[in-house]
């Protein structure tokens, strides 16, 4: 995620200096410890919160536990992980559903901070899971915001209940009193309730929100805030558990560029934890808040655990079983490849997910140069072609590839590029599908300078096979990447390889780059 951008490229280059050391000292710890105060601080992380997490930090790393580690430098940052889990909140907080529907879900927060968008998310995340949401529309002072919530709920799916106009006019306590009962006649299982916000903390907001409480007696009153907004979101934080309490937290923006030290200090100020994270405008662009994956974000040793899921949801079982099959009978045609495709497209933005693959926080300028578009490319092509040249690329012969060129908006070069870039895919797709594990020979840095790419590649050449036959090659590459040691994560944690460019550069080809 972007807001903690600055504060993951401080941390795990204050990690590096410290991996060079074999032996830890007092000096030591304490120069990293005053490194890591520093990157908080300059994060915009509260100085209370900033105090105690360094102090434990330090404590711990000057115990035994560190002295007697085999490998002190991983050890530090084994404990900086665990005390990041523990100032996020510790364990996930699931929503609590009442044991009798419906369940009352009031939201919370100031003017801009996203509760009215978040909404239509919540809805359309609960219908999901199976539950039938009303959204209740109290926002009636903000301008065309009962407006604003009936065309997210459209966009969502969802029903509303939203009798008043607002911009001015309506009693909103009634509105929420009177939208509960709609929702238990209606038989609706869930009411998310859009309260309204003022640009700053006064009387009248808190009243009216603490009123809509009573009048609710909600199972959840969730606090929707800015995590772009700095040292003010703790402040406004308390005034909001003073002025109404609130069971949970979500956060909203954290695919914003700003410093994101609210993440990391409105759950330890207020106790209260961070049950949702938005990372994005679209309504499917919201995810529960699990303290460990963020903290193994924050520090770039991925988050594979969030990205297997997103797979799950978006792919078919019964889908990924034909294609196994296919596989395995060797019958995979580019219709297959197109529709794979088209599977990874429902997980969302492919930069997203890079971004969770451990070890990716040093390779940002590649990922920025990611180009998404290039899979819409590559489907222009695919549906230029006629069924019997999509089951059979053979035939695709020069007076054809021209005609899918035109017809695609492409060039001729293009066609052969993705020709023999399915060729390779469905190569190591069938050796995936008999057990074997396909080796993915190099082909330089997304978007690199060409000085540094061609370097790299005269290296890579070098080490490498010559020959020019290209199965041979990639067989006996193979067995180069066999026989070379292999790495562990960003610092050892998880085991997990970190990509190298060249996987990147191999995957955004397979994925249609020309």
């Amino acid at each position: 995620m972007a807001t903690f951008g600055t504060l993951s490229d401080r941390l795990t280059e204050t990690f590096r200096n410290l991996r060079k050391k074999g032996q830890l000292t007092p000096a030591d710890v304490d120069g990293t410890v005053r490194e890591i105060r520093r990157a908080l601080l300059d994060a915009d992380v509260a100085l209370p919160v900033v105090k105690e997490f360094t102090a434990a930090v330090r404590e711990r790393a000057l115990g035994d536990e560190v002295n007697r580690a085999l490998n002190p430098a991983q050890q530090v940052v084994q404990i900086v992980n665990d005390e990041l889990i523990g100032i996020l909140g510790g364990q996930q907080r699931r929503l609590q559903f009442a044991k009798n529907p419906p369940t009352v879900i009031m939201l919370a927060g100031l003017q801009g901070s996203g509760k009215t968008t978040f909404a239509g998310k919540l809805a359309k995340m609960l219908e999901k899971d199976g539950h039938t949401p009303l959204l209740v529309a109290c926002d009636l002072q903000r301008p065309n915001a009962v407006n604003q919530l009936q065309v997210v709920a459209e966009r969502a799916g969802a029903a509303i209940y939203a009798p008043e106009p607002g911009n001015g006019v309506g009693n909103p306590v009634k509105v929420a009193r009177d939208g509960v009962e709609y929702a238990k006649q209606k038989q609706y299982d869930t009411v998310i309730i859009d309260t309204a916000g003022r640009l700053g903390v006064d009387a009248e907001l808190m009243k009216q929100a603490a009123d809509i409480r009573t009048a609710t007696q909600p199972d959840e009153v969730l606090f929707v805030i800015d995590a772009m907004i700095g040292q003010d979101a703790v402040n406004t934080a308390k005034a909001f558990q003073d002025g109404v309490d609130f069971t949970g937290v979500v956060l909203s923006k954290l695919d914003g560029d700003a410093r994101g030290g609210a993440a990391l200090s409105v759950a330890s100020v207020t106790g209260r934890p961070i049950i949702f994270a938005s990372t994005g405008e679209g309504l499917d662009d919201v995810e529960p808040f699990h303290p460990d994956r963020m903290a193994s974000r924050i520090l770039d040793l991925g988050d594979i655990l969030t990205l297997i899921e997103q797979a799950q949801q978006a792919f078919d079982e019964a889908e990924a079983m034909k294609v196994a099959e296919k596989l395995a009978t060797e019958t995979f045609t580019l219709e297959d490849f197109l529709e794979q495709m088209q599977q990874m497209k429902k997980m969302g933005s492919m930069k997203k997910m890079l971004g969770m693959l451990p070890g990716m926080g040093s390779m940002k300028q590649q990922l920025e140069d990611f180009d998404e578009r290039e899979i819409d490319r590559t489907e222009a092509i695919i549906r230029s072609m006629t069924v019997a040249e999509r089951r059979n690329p053979k035939i695709l012969n020069g007076s054809r590839r021209l005609r899918i060129a035109r017809g695609s908006g492409m060039t001729v070069t293009d066609v052969n590029q993705l020709v023999q870039r399915f060729e390779q895919a469905a190569k190591m797709m069938k050796t995936v599908a008999r057990g074997g594990v396909p080796n993915i020979p190099g082909m330089g840095p997304i978007g690199g300078k060409p000085g540094a790419s061609s370097k790299r590649g005269k290296q890579q050449k070098a080490k490498g096979s010559r020959s020019g036959n290209p199965a041979k090659r990639a067989a006996e590459n193979a067995g180069i990447t066999a026989a070379a040691p292999a790495t562990g994560s960003g610092f050892g944690l998880g085991g997990q390889k970190a990509p190298s460019e060249a996987d990147l550069a191999e995957l955004q080809k397979l994925l249609g780059r020309g």
